[in-house]
Order: C-alpha cells, then structure tokens, then sequence
C-alpha cells in the first residue's frame, strides 16, 4: 500500500473532485461511448500521476553523526566549490540535486543535530538547473549544526513548476537524520553545502535516493 505525505491531501481531494466533475459533465454531455471512455482513462492516468508525485515511501538509515544522508530523490547534477554568502561567508563544498516532477518529494533532513538558522526567501520560478536558480528563485535557508559542532546547511529551490515549499525546520529545534524536513511541489532542486574538508562520496550524475544514501563524511 503506497503511503501519502500529508501535504498532498488536499491537493489529492480537489483533483479527484475536478476529474470527477469533468467525466460526469462528459457522460451527461456526449453520447459517444469512444469520448467517455478516453477521457476516463485519461482522468485515470492524471490522478495516477498526482497520487505518485506524493508518495512518502520509508527509507532506513543508522543515524551517524559524521554522515550526510541525501535530503530528496533525485540526480546529483552539481559538486563544486562556491562562495557562500548566505550564513557561513566561505568557502564551502556544494552538492545540488534536482528532483524531477517523476521522484519522491519529500525532503529530509541531511543530519542530527540543532537547527541554528532557518529563513524562507521569496524569489523567481527559474528552472532548478539554472546556475542563479539557487539565488535568484524562491526558496528556503536552513543550517543544522551536528553534536560535534559541525554545521551543514541545505536549501530547497523552487523550480519553473514548483510554487509551494514546505519549511518544517524551526531555530532553536533538535532534529534527527532522515526524517521528513519539508515538501517542495512539482518539480525543484535541494542543495547541500558542506565544509570544505567533507569527504564526498557521489559524482555528477549519480541517482539520490533521499533519507538513506550517504553523501559525504565530515571530518
């Protein structure tokens, strides 16, 4: 049985509703037995698809201080160092993972720890892999700090489709490793900056899979 996130709910209910409307509307309006059975089908096949985009299935991790498990599903399209200018003021590694309408969106978070920072940014719809998408577009800030005093920030960026993220994080919050951080909706990006001494583990072009695989190491 396919488990739902809690954010797609509501969406859930006004789509089945609509489509339900719709092929009622059809079957009063056209005798054409060909038109009701297509545009049934293809109700069937867009709440199919809607009901997937918010599947929250259960991933298994041994939580480990000094590992960074992927925050969403996804494919590693960047691993670079950048200047972030944001809270750290340095350099930093940054791996970005883009989530396509198709994958889990559930985000997750990276580590254990505190969260010492947590900002929401209004912002553009770029698409996610545009290089300013992640300065330029709407999306949210947040630093965990793990039990050893290292400090991991991940940001969740709106893409040409998406126009909703979902923020759970809190400053001042004790959270734990692979458990659920927010939500973005339809299609978006999640990038991870690590210190520059983090042992990363994955290249560009390698499948995420949020809440169990490991990024990288931290010293």
């Amino acid at each position: 049985m396919i488990k739902l996130h809690t954010e797609g709910k509501t969406i859930l209910f006004r789509a089945l509703l609509i489509l339900a409307v719709i092929n009622v509307a059809v079957f009063l309006l056209f005798t054409n037995e060909w038109v009701e059975n297509i545009v049934l089908i293809v109700s069937i096949v867009i709440y199919a698809l809607v009901l997937q985009f918010f599947r929250n299935p259960k991933r298994y991790h041994q939580v480990d201080n000094n590992q960074v498990i992927a925050p969403c599903d996804g494919k590693v399209v960047v691993i670079e160092e950048i200047d972030e200018q944001e809270y750290f003021k340095d350099r930093r590694i940054q791996i970005s993972i883009f989530m396509s309408p198709l994958n889990v969106h559930v985000n997750r978070y990276p580590i254990s720890g505190l969260v010492k920072y947590a900002k929401y940014h209004p912002g553009a719809y770029l698409v996610a892999w545009h290089p300013k998408s992640s300065l330029l577009n709407e999306r949210t800030s947040v630093v965990v700090e793990n039990p050893e005093g290292t400090p991991v920030m991940y940001k969740q960026i709106a893409g040409a489709l998406a126009r909703r993220i979902i923020m759970y994080a809190k400053e001042g919050a004790k959270v734990l490793q692979g458990t659920d951080s927010g939500f973005i909706k339809f299609g978006s990006r999640v990038d991870i900056i690590l210190p520059l001494d983090a042992n990363v583990l994955v290249k560009v072009g390698d499948k995420a899979r949020g809440g169990e695989q490991i990024l990288a190491e931290l010293k």
